[in-house]
C-alpha cells in the first residue's frame, strides 16, 4: 500500500528528509509513505490559531489532489487537518493519526490524553477530539511551551514531556498521545507511569495489519 502524506507546515529539504526517513524506518512490509512539502504558501509554524487555520485548508486541498497512484492519504499531522472533510469522499481511505491512536485507546477500554507543543495546537487537539466523537474518553492535553526547531530536537522534546507525565496519570490517563507526528519517543518512556503513544507507528503498524479507520 502507498499512503501519500503531506506535511502540514512548510519546511526545508532536510527536515522532509528527516521525516520521510522516520516514514520509511515505521513503516511495516507491505506499506510505504511518500511524504511531499505542503508548499512555500503554507505556514512555516502552527503557533496561532490562524496558522491553525491556514495549514488545515491547504493540506485538505493538497489531499484532495493526490496523484492517482496513492491507494490511501494521510495529513502529516496529529491535528488530523482534512481527514473529516476527505474521508468517505475521495474514493480512497484518508487515515488521521489522532483518530487511530485514540479510537485504539478506547477500543482497549482505556482513556487518553495527549500532549503538544503550544496552546494553539491544543486548542486544535481538543476541537479536533470532539469532532471525532472520541471526548468522553480523554483526559485533556498537557501543553509542553516548546518553539517549532524542538521537532527536531529529540532531547528538548523528551525533557519537556517527561516533566508533564505525572500530570496526565493524575488527570487519569491511561494513554498519553504524544501531539506531534515526527518526534520520536526517548527509550525510557516505556517505564513511565502513562503509557506514551507514537501516534505515527502506532497508526502505521494499525494500517498495515488492517485494523485503522
Amino acid at each position: 500500500m502507498l499512503i501519500h502524506a503531506v506535511t502540514p507546515i512548510h519546511v526545508p529539504p532536510d527536515e522532509l528528509a528527516r521525516r520521510q526517513a522516520r516514514y520509511d524506518a515505521l513503516s511495516p512490509a507491505g506499506l510505504r509513505v511518500r511524504l511531499v512539502d505542503i508548499g512555500e504558501q503554507a505556514p512555516r509554524a502552527l503557533d496561532t490559531a490562524q496558522q491553525v487555520h491556514d495549514s488545515e485548508g491547504l493540506v485538505t486541498e493538497a489531499l484532495r489532489q493526490a496523484p492517482d497512484d496513492a491507494d490511501a492519504l494521510m495529513p502529516d499531522c496529529v491535528l488530523d487537518p482534512g481527514v473529516a472533510a476527505l474521508s468517505g469522499r475521495v474514493g480512497r481511505p484518508v487515515f488521521g493519526l489522532l483518530r487511530t491512536s485514540l479510537g485504539w485507546s478506547r477500543a482497549a477500554g482505556r482513556s487518553a490524553g495527549a500532549v503538544t507543543r503550544n496552546q494553539a495546537i491544543a486548542d486544535e487537539l481538543c476541537r479536533q477530539v470532539a469532532a471525532h466523537g472520541l471526548d468522553s474518553s480523554f483526559t485533556g492535553v498537557q501543553v509542553l511551551d516548546l518553539d517549532v526547531d524542538a521537532i527536531h530536537q529529540a532531547d528538548r522534546w523528551a525533557a519537556a514531556l517527561r516533566d508533564v507525565v505525572d500530570r496526565s496519570a493524575r488527570a487519569g490517563a491511561g494513554d498519553l498521545v504524544n501531539g506531534c507526528s515526527a518526534v520520536d519517543l526517548p527509550a525510557e518512556a516505556a517505564g513511565w507511569p502513562v503509557r506514551v503513544v507514537d501516534p505515527t507507528a502506532l497508526t502505521l503498524r494499525l494500517v498495515a495489519a488492517g485494523e485503522a479507520a
